[in-house]
């Protein structure tokens, strides 16, 4: 699947989904994330773009907001309801390599900077923050 594709996603289980209209994906692997969501018995709710957090942004020192992608609440192994955070991200945006080019190394920088501030929030609010990538996204060649 294209890691390029966009648009309206279409809803299968609308009783899942809490988030505001239609969700959109803005990646292959976005649209991968919300079929998983919506198809999945262990998700309890999900939603699309529905939290707004502050953070500081590094390279020019103001204020702004980071949305990360989704939110979910499943039922864990233990039957326990958990809720995430969750942001998909390609992994060359994940981490800083040697040999990455400095506007490479810059979209991390902000990348960490947005994910800290969701840490923080997701513990606040009694929530895990995750970032996943194609690693995680796409085990074994499989979702």
């Amino acid at each position: 699947m294209s890691n390029y594709a966009q648009g309206p996603f279409t809803i299968k289980n609308p009783d899942k989904y809490v988030g505001k209209g239609i969700p959109r994906y803005r990646s292959g692997w976005e649209f991968a994330f919300m079929m998983f969501c919506d198809n999945n018995e262990h998700i309890l709710q999900w939603a699309s773009e529905s939290i707004a957090i502050p953070y500081r942004h590094p390279l020019t020192g103001k204020m702004t907001q980071y949305i990360p992608d989704f939110l979910i609440t499943y039922r864990g192994r233990d039957s326990t309801v958990r809720a995430e955070l969750i942001e998909i991200k390609p992994k060359k945006q994940s981490v800083i390599e040697s040999k990455a080019s400095a506007r490479d190394r810059a979209v991390v920088a902000v990348n960490y900077a947005k994910w800290d501030a969701a840490t923080k929030w997701a513990k606040r609010n009694g929530m895990v923050f995750r970032v996943i990538t194609e690693d995680n996204l796409f085990h074994n060649g499989r979702q």
